[in-house]
């Protein structure tokens, strides 16, 4: 048995957010190899929630294959229906490692243009903004300049 134990309601909700999804990881001829599990379990570790298509016709053969991916990986079985199956499984804490130069990182920025006339919907666009980059007046990227300092400051830092 898996070590993640679902309720309906949270099973339901997983198979909803899965509809969309395209499978990550294929088995073929060869059925469950190593190969395949260490694919499988990062494929979870990136997604989380992933679908996996088996291209076998025996029933049989794909329920052992869905029970022992989820024991192995200890992911909750969320679905199997037909030649898919849906696995998830939480996705690891990522540690954020601080910058070690300390200087700024990309960030999104929302810039939000509003209609001249006042009867349309105001243009909302998100935007990737370097740490040398900064956002002028009309919503444009800019790079930032240089802070110049003083010859004699550079004389004493040296």
């Amino acid at each position: 048995m898996p070590a993640i134990q679902l309720t309906p309601a949270q099973r339901k909700e997983k198979r909803s957010d899965a509809h969309h999804l395209d499978p990550v990881v294929m088995i073929g001829a060869d059925g469950l190899t190593p190969a395949v599990v260490k694919e499988t379990d990062a494929a979870l570790n990136a997604h989380g929630l992933i679908k996996v298509r088996i291209f076998s016709d025996d029933r049989a053969n794909r329920e052992s294959i869905f029970a022992s991916l989820c024991g192995e990986l200890n992911a909750a079985p969320i679905q199997h229906i037909g030649k898919l199956l849906v696995l998830w499984r939480p996705l690891p804490d990522l540690e954020e490692a601080e910058r070690a130069d300390g200087k700024a990182g990309p960030r999104v920025v929302k810039i939000v243009k509003f209609s001249k006339s006042g009867n349309h919907r105001p243009q909302v666009k998100k935007l990737r903004v370097l740490g040398n980059e900064r956002v002028a007046q009309g919503g444009e990227i800019k790079r930032a300049k240089r802070r110049l300092t003083s010859v004699k400051k550079n004389a004493q830092d040296q």
